[in-house]
């Protein structure tokens, strides 16, 4: 919770100082990501320590999303901070091995990432990078099912991100990389066992946005 509040803080504070000094510019954006893994499987153990299920990745789906963006400019430099809702899912393949059936499920995940990007702008053509925090909201798991599943997402994660875009007129064209610093899956937890994918993912992600005022 603490490290939320010093990033929230943090961001609010380069905000006023932009306002202070730049050409403030407010705008909209959405769009897609696709999430690269290449998770092992993992397996879970009862409490006499015999192999009960084995879960596997199948799919790490495309997610939306969408928000506001806040541009200062400072000649060719800025400083964009973003507020964006992202959605995105994943199936998994589980196989109880046990009775040897096997089954999808599939989870859901909603988070409110917060971008903070420093970069240099050359006619239309931006160069962004920088941190990004993600508070997690909400999600719905087919893993319920089984009685001893449970799941913990830490409130606050920090990613890494860095792009390219096009500025036409009011419009934003965006691609960027992003890369996690926490395993897949690290949420996890049948009975007192946590689990993960062992694998940090990346995301690449492609934006539409419109700028307000200015030229």
């Amino acid at each position: 919770m603490y490290r939320k509040h010093a990033f929230l803080l943090l961001l609010l504070g380069l905000l006023v100082a932009a306002s202070a000094s730049a050409q403030l510019r407010i705008g909209l954006k959405g769009g897609l990501s696709t999430t690269d893994l290449n998770a092992q499987d993992f397996r879970v153990t009862d409490p006499g320590g015999i192999d009960r299920l084995e879960i596997g990745l199948k799919e790490a789906r495309y997610g939306i999303h969408g928000g506001l963006v806040i541009r200062a400019q400072f000649n060719k430099f800025l400083v964009q901070p973003e507020i964006l809702f992202n959605s995105n899912s994943a199936t998994y393949e589980v196989n109880e091995l046990g009775t040897q059936l096997l089954s999808i499920r599939e989870e859901k995940f909603q988070y409110l990432d917060i971008p903070l990007l420093f970069g240099f702008k050359f006619g239309p053509l931006r160069l962004m990078a920088g941190p990004e925090g993600r508070v997690f909201i909400n999600s719905a798991s087919d893993l319920f099912e089984f009685s001893d599943y449970d799941q913990k997402f830490k409130d606050l994660t920090i990613s890494w991100l860095a792009g390219a875009g096009l500025d036409i007129w009011n419009l934003m064209l965006d691609v960027r990389y992003e890369g996690n610093f926490n395993n897949f899956g690290d949420h996890i937890r049948f009975g007192n066992q946590k689990f993960d994918f062992s694998d940090t993912p990346s995301r690449w992600t492609f934006s539409v946005g419109f700028l307000f005022g200015g030229k």
